[in-house]
């Protein structure tokens, strides 16, 4: 929200209240209390009226602040609030003189000027931003046409500087430009598909290229100015009487999002199956058991691992969703239909919503049990879009959270392992909660009560680390229940840029996993296409084949497309070694499976705003293809690269473009990289540390290269390092069952100790001598 005309003027009808001061401060064990009147008191008679804006700075944790600014402190805050995570022992350093306060947050610190207010802050001696002398303000409107207009009429803000060349990522899964530099952001989900500045996952908190994150604590609507308002800051701003935001550092951007995980929750770790392919019904289209077991069948007899199976809304009767009930008439035995797929081992997974139809089932029971969000007369909110008559679940209520979990349960019980939470943007905002909530805060928390509801019964039913969602919705805290998609996106190359484009920001927003509909939703792609994004699509965390109108099976748009698939499926259950340490640090630390360049190449300007291209996990570049001539344009950061498919070496440090058929993208290692290889590419849930292959890329003279293996149960089966000095590389292995290391690119050694060697197809292969955990190599 814009509240200036120009560098100088408000709106008209807009005052502006700006601390002048600090009057004065107090000082405790956890929190520093600042009083800070809106005019500079000169004697005792300026005390008398006037705003003065209270700031309450504490420290949840280490290397994170966080600013308190109240005008009137006795306006209700009422729930939702998200959920942070503190550490309860830790105890910031707060130092005042005649000038300044300091509060010391680890490496983190803001000054704060008594004499003209203004917050500076630092990481160490590195200055990050700051908020100014009249960057913090409140703002009041004026005037009979403001007060009849509806408005809140009074609003809190604050302004952050950028440096030159700062870049602003994140707000959530955002399909508008990477860089945030120049746009008005609301944080405000909705459901606009993915080609608009409509977002289905809002997310308050925002990181720069500097190394910082802001994480703005309301639930409710904020309005981000990122460089548009004035462009040398980022302003954020809510209605009300109150401002609550967290600064956030690291010693890079990803302990940044190691640091805000930490306060916002850690992504859960998804089970290794839900890593390989899933085939769904599409939306609208005509199937039953015979229609699904045709589509389970063909991926077989073409060879094309298949792993989980979902059914999408038509797997009830329409008009009915949700009942939670199979369609008798399509399904008349859902059990042994279950039964029937999981004996070919494959997982199950339903879609569903929060909302009951009128003609549901469910319905009275709901409306009877005061399960649904009312209007503020009172009765039960009901709309006709999407279902007739349509009530939405109350999850302030426990005992609907009960109610609706139970269903969830019944479904498990049948053999349902998992399901597409869908929806949950339309939530109204002028009706009534079970407990009170405020609906306009609600309406982007009601994902968060939503999504947690079904991953708790999952989690439940099936064990820890066995949950997972397809979600569509989110909000801050959201990341803890993975996995989520980027919604209903157009079946063309656009479109497959643009959800990348929304993945990537979602990952610099906290999420450690995301996935998209392969070959598009609405429509029908090309078989180009098709193949290009499949590609893409099993080189993403999680992968669907998922549909609107018509089926996503391969062979309907070609028979290559069948060899792409089963191809990208190979490769994708090949690398879940990899691919599994990849996700468990995104468990455990928050950076991403899938990161933007900048992520991995913070200090690399080039990187700053690629959003065509990106790094899975630590070591593999991926360059999706968008064009119909098959050329792919990437760049490659500083230092020698290798194709992981073809094994060609590329140098560094310039722009690559070059031509690819369907069987090819650019998949590039980066120097001084092992990435460990399975030895089962059919399946993604296997004995990772089995015969696993140490792939060894272009070893750095005197750096230390390393990898670890985790089994399912993420404890390290395997631990490598591997130094080269000179001519000689020296690998210690640790591992709890038979190896082998690979070479990259290397035909020729003159001799190794506590090995054999052989010469394979991708370089020299060196079996261990028995249990042996070192081994020395001379080229």
């Amino acid at each position: 929200m814009k509240f200036s005309n120009g560098c100088w003027l408000n709106k008209d009808g807009i005052v502006r209240y700006s601390p002048q001061e600090v009057y004065s401060s107090k000082i405790e064990e956890k929190l520093l209390t600042l009083y800070a009147p809106c005019n500079k008191i000169n004697h005792r008679g300026d005390t008398l009226g006037g705003p003065v804006i209270t700031y309450k700075i504490s420290s949840p944790m280490k290397n994170i602040l966080r600013i308190r600014a109240y005008h009137y402190m006795g306006v209700q805050n009422k729930s939702p609030k998200f959920e942070i995570y503190e550490d309860n022992n830790f105890r910031p350093e707060i130092i005042e003189n005649d000038e300044i306060i300091t509060v010391k947050s680890g490496d983190l610190k803001v000054n704060i000027n008594k004499e003209y207010f203004s917050m500076e802050f630092f990481n160490g001696d590195k200055y990050l931003t700051k908020s100014a002398n009249r960057s913090s303000s409140y703002y009041k409107e004026e005037g009979e046409e403001f007060l009849n207009s509806g408005s809140v009429g009074t609003f809190m803000r604050d302004q952050l500087a950028l440096s030159v060349g700062e870049a602003v990522y994140g707000l959530g899964e955002r399909f508008t430009p990477f860089v945030k530099n120049g746009q008005s952001i609301d944080i405000w989900n909705e459901d606009g598909g993915t080609s608009t500045e409509q977002s289905y996952k809002n997310i308050p908190f925002y990181i720069t290229n500097k190394g910082y994150g802001v994480f703005v604590n309301h639930p409710e609507r904020v309005s981000f100015e990122v460089g548009s308002e004035l462009v040398t800051k980022v302003q954020f701003s809510v209605p009300g009487e109150y401002l609550d935001y967290f600064i956030v550092t690291g010693d890079d951007m990803k302990e940044v999002l190691e640091n805000y995980t930490s306060l916002t929750g850690k992504p859960a770790l998804p089970p290794a199956w839900s890593f390989g392919l899933w085939l769904t019904t599409s939306f609208t289209t005509n199937y039953d058991e015979k229609t699904v077991t045709e589509f389970v069948d063909g991926m077989a007899e073409r060879d094309i691992p298949l792993h989980v199976f979902h059914f999408d809304c038509f797997w009830m009767k329409g008009f009915n969703w949700c009942n939670f009930e199979w369609d008798n008439e399509v399904f008349p035995d859902p059990k042994g239909m279950l039964e029937r797929l999981k004996a070919k081992g494959l997982k199950i997974c339903v879609w569903i919503n929060p909302y009951i139809a009128q003609e549901s089932s469910l319905f009275e029971e709901g409306v009877e049990n005061g399960y649904f969000i009312k209007k503020t007369n009172g009765d039960v909110w009901q709309w006709d879009m999407w279902q007739p008559g349509m009530a939405i679940v109350d999850f302030t209520n426990p005992e609907a959270c009960k109610w609706y979990a139970d269903k969830l349960r019944a479904l498990m019980d049948m053999g349902v392992d998992c399901f597409k939470t869908d929806f949950g943007e339309r939530i109204p905002h002028e009706c009534m909660y079970h407990d009170g909530s405020d609906p306009v805060k609600m309406h982007n928390y009601y994902t968060q009560m939503y999504n947690k509801v079904v991953f708790d019964v999952i989690k439940e039913v099936k064990g820890e680390n066995e949950a997972v969602l397809f979600a569509r919705s989110a909000t801050a805290g959201g990341q803890q229940f993975p996995v989520h998609w980027g919604g209903d996106c157009t079946s063309e190359y656009e479109s497959m840029a643009e959800s990348l484009r929304g993945g990537l920001s979602l990952c610099l927003s906290g999420f450690g996993f995301w996935s998209h509909d392969i070959g598009g939703f609405e429509s029908t792609s090309t078989p180009d296409v098709y193949k290009r994004w499949a590609a893409f699509g099993l080189l993403s965390s999680h992968s669907r084949l998922h549909g609107s109108t018509s089926y996503r099976v391969p062979w309907l748009y070609d028979e290559e497309a069948c060899d792409v698939v089963k191809f990208f499926t190979n490769l994708k259950c090949s690398i879940m070694p990899y691919l599994f340490k990849t996700a468990n640090d995104a468990a455990t630390k928050g950076i991403p499976t899938m990161r933007a360049m900048i992520l991995e190449n913070q200090n690399d300007p080039a990187c700053r705003y690629l959003d065509k291209q990106y790094m899975l996990g630590d070591s593999i570049l991926v360059a999706p293809i968008f064009n119909e001539e098959g050329i792919a344009e990437y760049y490659l950061p500083q230092g020698t690269w290798t194709n992981f498919i073809t094994g060609e070496k590329y140098e560094g440090g310039k722009w690559i473009t070059e031509k690819h058929g369907y069987l090819s993208i650019p998949m590039m290692v980066k120097e001084n990289s092992i990435v460990p290889v399975g030895a089962n590419n059919q399946i993604p849930d296997y004995d990772f540390g089995k015969d696993v292959t140490l792939e060894v890329f272009e070893l750095l003279n005197g750096k230390e290269a390393s990898a670890q293996v985790l089994n399912k149960d993420s404890e390290v089966v395997l631990t490598a390092t591997a130094l080269r000095t000179e001519n000689t590389i020296e690998f210690n292995v640790e591992a709890n069952d038979a190896y082998s290391i690979v070479l990259r690119g290397i035909n020729e050694i003159s001799n190794v100790e506590g090995a054999s060697f052989e010469l394979s197809d991708k370089g020299i292969k060196l079996i261990p001598n028995g249990n042996v955990t070192k081994i020395v190599c001379n080229m």
